[in-house]
């Protein structure tokens, strides 16, 4: 993903300070956590620590993913392909 695609949604929600609280930029942030965690494994192979931590905010995405999956199916797809994130498997 490209960075001036963040940067564009990145303004806009801080236009609108209130909607900090929308799943929307919560999956956000924790995707961002997650860019960040992942190349900072990439180089420290043995940081469990930060696996652990990696793994925490991934089941929390994949939570706020699943309820907006439920909510509102349209705003779900919009989302996955706007930050580029493979949709998780059906149980």
């Amino acid at each position: 993903m490209v960075k001036n695609a963040f940067i564009s949604v990145i303004s806009q929600e801080e236009e609108k300070k209130e909607n900090r609280g929308s799943v929307e930029f919560q999956v956000f942030s924790f995707t961002n956590k997650i860019r960040r965690l992942t190349s900072h494994l990439e180089l420290h192979k043995k940081d469990y620590l930060s696996q652990r931590g990696l793994r925490k905010i991934l089941g929390k995405r994949q939570r706020l993913l699943s309820y907006l999956s439920k909510k509102n199916r349209i705003r779900y797809k919009e989302l996955i392909n706007q930050f580029d994130i493979r949709e998780s498997k059906t149980r």
